[in-house]
């Protein structure tokens, strides 16, 4: 299976695509697509539609995975990605391509363990399941393998997040329910 990965992005877009037919996925592509040269915002998400189905049609992917835009402080920013990914989903779309979006913790969990990793520990975790030789210098393209691997792992274990839900978390009690639990449990102490 082929899977596409995109970040998106206004003013840079990552992608990649990895193979993940054999015992190990491997990585096709890894790259950016810089938009900050397009002024018109309009002309901007006609450029993402169209890399998009031109990186479909020349790789004839099975699958895409999409990071959802994440709830930040600047709703104006949030808005402008998820037209970007919007674009990117209506051009998958229009190839007849399923989708998959995944939210970016989620991603950041499931590539590193902990889904407040900073973007270079994924792409240092990245670079070490698929042996690249540098940390890109845009991490939008590592972003976007990190989308892509996800993808990968949910579709080979697709229980994984599952069983994450169902590991027993540790209830924090109140003092005073911590205190309540001491007195019943030591009875002959309290008095």
């Amino acid at each position: 299976m082929l899977i596409l990965g995109i970040d998106p992005g206004t003013r840079i877009l990552g992608y990649s695509l990895i193979d993940t037919d054999g015992s190990a996925p491997r990585l096709v592509v890894m790259d950016v697509l810089y938009l900050r040269k397009i002024v018109d915002f309009h002309l901007r998400m006609r450029k993402i539609f169209d890399t998009t189905q031109r990186i479909i049609d020349s790789y004839h992917p099975d699958h895409l995975a999409i990071e959802a835009p994440f709830a930040g402080k600047n709703v104006q920013s949030m808005l402008k990605l998820g037209k970007a990914q919007g674009v990117a989903i209506g051009a998958a779309l229009s190839r007849e391509l399923s989708y998959t979006e995944y939210e970016p913790a989620a991603i950041k969990q499931r590539v590193t363990g902990n889904g407040n990793a900073a973007k270079e520990q994924v792409a240092a975790m990245l670079q070490g399941v698929f042996g690249f030789d540098s940390i890109p210098q845009y991490l939008d393209a590592s972003d976007a393998l990190a989308v892509a691997y996800t993808c990968h792992l949910e579709l080979s274990d697709p229980l994984g997040d599952i069983r994450q839900q169902l590991k027993p978390t540790r209830v924090r009690k109140s003092k005073k329910q911590q205190w309540a639990d001491f007195v019943s449990a030591n009875p002959e102490r309290v008095g």
